[in-house]
């Protein structure tokens, strides 16, 4: 993990240097490293695909950006989701998007995806309240090589897809493992199991 000294690089001074280098992602003044690795980006690679294919099948306003940062309501923060959908139709309202990759607004956002890494407390606790609080509708954890804690997965540390849903304020989480199909409010028909994400974990 890369990180400089804590709690002294703003959000204005890391955006500018953000298109720079977008392997990073700000936490309360300390730049992360995001430490992607090829079988991460294959896992990324692969929702973003089905989700994409979901999008065009419903002809929705809504498009995956590639270096988008979502600004949480907590100073000098600002998160690198591996995926995240964005509604067209409320871009108008965002403050910084005419200028810069970045969301501020929760209602902007209609869904958030992390795939785990090393930084998977980061993912667990940290996002689920950020993402809460800023007022996300919907936000995946995909955890392919079950590396979450076990408070959040369990004692057997298997891989896990955990997907949260905001009812009345307040996000609700549920698991899904092997053959079971995600379950999700953004897309009630969407076709895809978690053994089909973390098949994309591996190496062929």
């Amino acid at each position: 993990m890369d990180q400089i000294k804590a709690g002294s690089l703003s959000f204005e001074a890391f955006v500018a240097g953000y298109l720079d280098d977008v392997h990073y992602e700000l936490i309360d003044g300390e730049r992360i490293d995001l430490e992607p690795t090829g079988l991460h980006e294959q896992v990324a690679g692969l929702i973003n695909c089905k989700l994409n294919v979901a999008i065009d099948l419903l002809n929705l306003p809504w498009f995956i950006p590639m270096k988008c940062l979502i600004k949480p309501l907590v100073q000098n923060s600002a998160f690198r989701p591996d995926v995240v959908i964005l509604d067209q139709t409320g871009l108008a309202n965002e403050p910084l998007w005419k200028t810069e990759p970045v969301i501020t607004l929760g209602k902007s956002v209609k869904l958030v995806v992390e795939v785990v890494s090393t930084n998977w407390q980061n993912d667990y606790a940290r996002k689920v309240e950020d993402y809460e609080t800023l007022g996300i509708g919907e936000y995946w954890i995909a955890d392919y090589l079950g590396l979450g804690g076990k408070r959040y997965i369990g004692l057997s540390k298997e891989p896990v897809i955990t997907i949260y849903q905001l009812v009345n304020g307040t996000y609700q989480g549920q698991q899904f493992r092997g053959t079971e199909r995600l379950i999700s409010q953004t897309f009630p028909d969407i076709n895809l199991t978690a053994e089909q994400i973390f098949v994309a974990g591996h190496y062929s």
